[in-house]
């Protein structure tokens, strides 16, 4: 019945985001964030991926700052707007997700969470905006990725060395170097052999620099993998990915 009612009140907001000061202590937060995690790991389902971020925007509170609850929002905020096709919406669920975790990396600069979801987000704004964002926000997204290496190099799968592998996959053009992508993706491939990521981006990479028959080995490896429990849909598109590969490279 908690649970229930709880969820009734977090979802009857309209606007994902920050509730006005005092709004969260009506909301156990132990029970609040548990009960997002479980509606998480349903993600598949976009409106229990939709009540993830609606549940622990409703915790959010300026004047009482919680550092799990400004990481996971950051984090739920980001796989919500990858879920999204309507790019204005998108674009703000990243927004409010970088500033989560932003908020999250300075009170915790020791801790992974808050580095690795303010990148992130930030990493799909630059991608929605590369000219009026992305060019821009290079560099913070490498600090934030550096700072996820140097205190958890594999956090989130060894995410942080996709990130930084796609900064310079992406920015070719303005001085990315395929090279350098190759060596994040082969350092975070040593530390996590079942991101798919990697695996896909890394084949990728190998074909950018011509080595063809490492990149051929690498979806042959990757086509074999079973689905990673925790991210099935990661997973799926990682597989389309390396089979658009096989079919333009091949």
């Amino acid at each position: 019945i908690v649970i229930t009612s709880y969820l009734q009140f977090a979802c009857s907001s309209s606007a994902v985001g920050e509730p006005p000061s005092g709004i969260r202590s009506k909301l156990p937060v132990s029970e609040t964030l548990q009960w997002a995690d479980e509606l998480f790991a349903g993600r598949t389902d976009i409106e229990k991926l939709r009540q993830a971020v609606e549940l622990t925007a409703q915790l959010r509170d300026p004047s009482d700052r919680q550092y799990e609850v400004e990481w996971k929002f950051a984090k739920y905020s980001y796989f919500l707007g990858k879920s999204i096709e309507d790019e204005v919406e998108a674009q703000a669920i990243f927004e409010k997700g970088k500033q989560a975790g932003k908020i999250a990396s300075r009170m915790q600069p020791d801790k992974p969470d808050g580095h690795f979801w303010h990148g992130a987000n930030l990493g799909e704004l630059a991608g929605l905006s590369p000219v009026t964002v992305g060019i821009k926000s290079i560099d913070e997204i490498r600090e934030s990725m550096n700072a996820v290496i140097r205190i958890e190099p594999a956090y989130q799968m060894a995410s942080a060395y996709d990130a930084l592998a796609q900064v310079e996959m992406k920015t070719r053009l303005y001085g990315g170097n395929a090279e350098k992508a190759v060596e994040y993706l082969e350092a975070g491939l040593k530390l996590d052999a079942t991101n798919p990521n990697i695996r896909a981006n890394l084949a990728e990479a190998y074909l950018a620099v011509k080595r063809d028959a490492d990149a051929k080995r690498q979806i042959d490896e990757f086509l074999k993998m079973a689905p990673h429990p925790e991210y099935p849909t990661e997973h799926a598109a990682a597989v389309q990915k390396v089979k658009r590969l096989l079919e333009t490279s091949f």
